[in-house]
């Protein structure tokens, strides 16, 4: 079973599977026959609530900033050579495994696409047409839409793309649905210029989106023939076949078989989730897993004339309560797993959700980023369909009263994730976040148990993120990149041993607790680690007490010690010895004492220098792992830390 989750992360780019039971909820399908379907859905595009493109009464009446600033780019574009990916950009991934020089080509005409599209809707003058379509040509003489990293899905596998086996991925479905929409704006103007531009706009979707929908039910993402494991890419793709068949699809037949379809592997992706709504990919992915959950709803719901409501489950509202749920400060976000810790999160998507769910918290942060994000004069962009929709909604979500969800604490039982600050609705003081779980969760690191440490809003122990995606990062060589490690977590190294991938590694016997003056939680560790590290238990546990300190335990019971047993730290602040038993932490406007037993342990401590680009994004160019080395030779013992404030 080992080597079977592993080929098959190679070939689906998704790290490692999650076994367990899911949950049949079936939401969509379950509680919606295909006869209701066929009765309640929209014909043609009458759910489309946005103005046509010869509506220039309605699209004059943008915000003067927005439609400046979106003509000012489709100028700067009017000379853009579309680019064609060549055969060794695709070859790079299997020589190299690099993906990027194909991803940089093909994602520079996508913007630029999209930046025409918005320009001539801006305007209305015919002057940005024919660089449409060209681009648009340009995408129609392809072989695929798909990216590099995910041919492996062909039956000739990785390399180059096969003109006679289509596949679908997450980018032949924005790409679908990217043309898709452009069809519904042009399809008309483009029939002016030659009516073989929107037909072969037609062709392309169905040959490379709706006919192999249509006729397999192979694809992993599907989750048709095993649900066991199922992340963003089934709502995300099935979101994007959406937009396809609800803007292409004209027989009445295939579009009620399509639109049924998405609903049955869609309901895979629901009875996934806990029902906590956490994203066990990270904040990161959360606009790619809920928030595409959110996109796909929304486009039943229009698409049915409101027949179709899951708003009110509260799945669903959980699953869009979790992204402020992992909100710290600034642009901080808890990341565990690949995420990032620094993010700009998608403000109109998330205020829209908070109103279909009817959540004002959600709505409220929604704004809060629309100001971050300085919507008075920047154009709030996203895919082409929402920045569209964010054009008139973006005066609605800047007048609701912007507030950021500074939580005091939260529990998701089901991912064994918390949170909780010194006060709720101030970043001042202390913020930390633990997890427990196992180690076979999408996009996993080997973590089980580790922790983040902020103050006043900034980072003090963290969660380093992952580099750059290469082949390697979701191949048998992941576990040997040094940010899915253990050792590079906040974690023991345990008579030389780290943790293990595979869910048998996992946390026991978790423990949160949390009053108006303390948070705690608790779990024993030994487990996450192979037994070769000889451990009975290593029980971790984490105090917050609010407003004064925040201190780790480890209280150790060891088959063997071999002198090679070391916890370990992370951080972005720069550590140095003040005294035997003080470790001072100089951060981002702050320093902070960090206390431990002198005689148990002397610290030492390794300068990182981070190179990668995506780290950068996050981290300063040095972070520090500070390595406490267990110096009794005792089976049993104990090792505490304890971090206040420098200046109290």
């Amino acid at each position: 079973m080992r080597k079977y989750l592993i080929l098959i992360a190679i070939l689906l780019t998704c790290t490692t599977f999650t076994l367990r039971a899911q949950e049949q909820r079936n939401l969509l399908a379950g509680t919606f026959t295909a006869a209701q379907l066929k009765a309640d859905l929209l014909p043609d595009t009458k759910w489309v609530d946005f103005p046509a493109y010869d509506n220039r009464e309605a699209w004059d009446k943008l915000l003067p900033a927005y439609k400046a600033a979106l003509i000012s780019y489709g100028e700067s574009a009017l000379p853009y050579k579309w680019q064609l990916v060549p055969a060794t950009a695709y070859l790079d991934y299997v020589r190299t495994g690099n993906r990027t020089s194909m991803q940089n080509i093909y994602n520079a005409n996508v913007a630029h696409l999209k930046g025409l599209v918005l320009a001539e809707l801006a305007e209305g003058k015919g002057r940005f047409t024919d660089q449409i379509i060209n681009g648009v040509w340009a995408f129609c003489e392809m072989t695929t839409w798909s990216l590099s990293a995910h041919l492996s899905a062909q039956k000739k596998g990785l390399g180059i793309p096969d003109i006679n086996d289509p596949i679908i991925d997450l980018e032949v479905g924005n790409t679908g649905a990217l043309l898709a929409w452009v069809h519904y704006f042009f399809h008309d103007a483009f029939d002016k210029v030659n009516p073989l531009i929107a037909a072969r706009i037609r062709y392309e979707i169905n040959r490379q989106v709706l006919t192999p929908y249509y006729q397999r039910d192979d694809f992993w993402w599907m989750a048709f023939r095993n649900d066991k494991f199922v992340n963003n890419w089934n709502v995300w793709v099935n979101y994007n076949v959406l937009n396809c068949i609800l803007l292409i699809e004209t027989d009445p037949e295939k579009r009620v078989a399509g639109v049924y379809k998405t609903m049955r592997s869609v309901d895979k992706f629901i009875n996934y989730y806990k029902a906590d709504g956490g994203c066990e990919e990270g904040p990161a992915y959360w606009e790619s897993a809920g928030g595409m959950l959110y996109g796909y709803l929304a486009l039943l719901f229009q698409g049915t004339g409101g027949k179709v409501n899951k708003f009110d489950h509260d799945l669903v509202k959980n699953i869009g309560r979790y992204i402020y749920r992992a909100y710290i400060n600034d642009r901080y976000y808890i990341n565990f797993a690949d995420a990032a810790a620094q993010l700009s999160q998608p403000a109109g998507l998330i205020y829209t959700y908070g109103k279909a769910i009817g959540d004002d918290q959600m709505k409220g942060f929604g704004s809060f980023l629309a100001h971050q994000q300085h919507w008075d004069t920047r154009v709030p962009q996203e895919t082409l369909q929402a920045t569209v929709e964010n054009l008139w909604l973006a005066g609605e979500i800047m007048d609701y009263p912007p507030a950021a969800p500074l939580l005091g604490d939260c529990w998701l039982s089901g991912t064994q994730i918390l949170a909780a600050r010194d006060k709720a609705g101030t970043a001042n003081g202390f913020y930390f976040a633990a997890k427990g779980g196992h180690n076979n969760e999408s996009h996993n690191h080997n973590d089980v148990g580790t922790f983040m440490l902020y103050y006043d809003g900034k980072p003090v122990f963290i969660d380093i993120g992952s580099e750059v995606y290469t082949r390697q990062t979701f191949g048998p060589e992941r576990y040997t990149i040094w940010t899915m490690r253990s050792v590079y977590h906040n974690l023991p190294f345990i008579n030389g041993i780290e943790q293990h991938v595979g869910a048998q590694f996992a946390a026991r016997n978790p423990v949160y607790k949390a009053t108006p003056s303390t948070v705690s939680f608790s779990l024993d560790l030994a487990k996450a680690y192979p037994d070769s590290a000889g451990i009975n238990t290593w029980y971790r546990a984490y105090l917050l007490k609010r407003g004064q300190s925040f201190t780790i335990t480890d209280e150790y019971n060891l088959v063997e010690n071999n002198g090679k047993t070391a916890v370990h730290f992370m951080s972005s602040c720069r550590p140095h010895i003040l005294q035997p038993g003080i470790l001072r932490l100089s951060g981002e406007g702050f320093e902070l004492n960090m206390l431990y037993p002198a005689s148990s342990a002397a610290p030492v401590i390794e300068d990182i220098l981070i190179k990668d680009e995506r780290l950068l994004q996050s981290w300063p160019p040095h972070v520090y792992r500070i390595i406490f080395p267990l110096t009794s030779q005792q089976l049993k013992g104990k090792m505490w830390w304890k971090i206040q404030s420098a200046t109290k």
